[in-house]
């Protein structure tokens, strides 16, 4: 019998493929995420410990210029992680979107991968139905012979 070729076989390549690459991004883009997340926390260090420096200096007593300094300072640092936390979010909804078309892609490509599975299943019986009748025939033919020459 000739050896078992799964018709769709170029098609389960092609999609183990895209889903090989959808992972790789989904990979890069959480990657990303994990940068961002802590350039928010290192950001949100730098504004504590400054915070705590400036009330420090205020008890301290300070010029207002300085005080002037200080609280600009502190406003670009709030919108520096107000951009921060912006730029996790998307980060974040792209990494949700990709994973939900890596799960898309596993559905398609285990779905390829079942039928493949089902089909070799039906191959492998037909091959051993195809033995058997071979063993069947052959005994017979045994049978008949020894019953011949006897």
């Amino acid at each position: 019998m000739k050896k078992f070729r799964f018709s769709l076989e170029t098609v389960l390549e092609y999609k183990q493929q895209i889903l090989d690459s959808l992972q790789t991004e989904h990979g890069a883009i959480l990657a990303q995420v994990r940068q961002q997340e802590e350039r928010v926390e290192m950001l949100e260090a730098d504004y504590r410990a400054m915070s705590g420096e400036f009330n420090q200096r205020k008890l301290e007593g300070l010029s207002i210029l300085d005080a002037i300094k200080y609280e600009q300072y502190l406003r670009a640092m709030e919108r520096q992680i107000e951009e921060a936390h912006q730029r996790l979010e998307e980060l974040r909804r792209q990494a949700e979107k990709k994973r939900a078309e890596v799960v898309e892609a596993k559905k398609e490509t285990s779905s390829i991968e079942k039928l493949r599975e089902k089909k070799l299943e039906n191959y492998n019986r037909a091959i051993q139905k195809s033995e058997e009748a071979f063993i069947d025939e052959f005994v017979t033919t045994r049978r008949i012979m020894e019953a011949q020459s006897a």
